[in-house]
């Protein structure tokens, strides 16, 4: 009973295997490893490769669907603003521009 996303999700590119989610979830795990390891006096680095393996695995999953969530959620809003601005063109004028000098006072030197 995990979070789904909705079919519209399934358009959007895949994110890359190694990405910041991952690789932070994948260390998560590592060291809750690590920490259960040493909490029970074993060789932190040592024992219990196979559940470092496993928790490690674990994160990097779980990063990787919550980039998936969070691209979609992005995507998602990217769309509604969008669609918001076409809709309500009145409210998003062009500005009109300004030349450098418009900006700048007059350049007056004191000597």
């Amino acid at each position: 009973m995990g979070i789904t996303l909705p079919d519209e999700a399934k358009c959007l590119p895949p994110p890359g295997i190694v990405n910041r989610n991952s690789v932070w979830f994948g260390f998560i795990g590592w060291c809750t490893a690590l920490v259960h390891n040493a909490l029970n006096h074993r060789p932190p680095i040592k024992a219990g490769v196979h559940r470092q393996i496993l928790l490690a695995s674990i994160g990097w999953v779980v990063g990787y669907h919550l980039t998936k969530l969070d691209n979609y959620t992005n995507a998602k809003l990217d769309r509604d603003m969008a669609e918001y601005i076409r809709l309500h063109p009145e409210e998003f004028q062009p500005k009109e521009k300004k030349t450098f000098a418009e900006i700048l006072e007059d350049f007056h030197p004191i000597r």
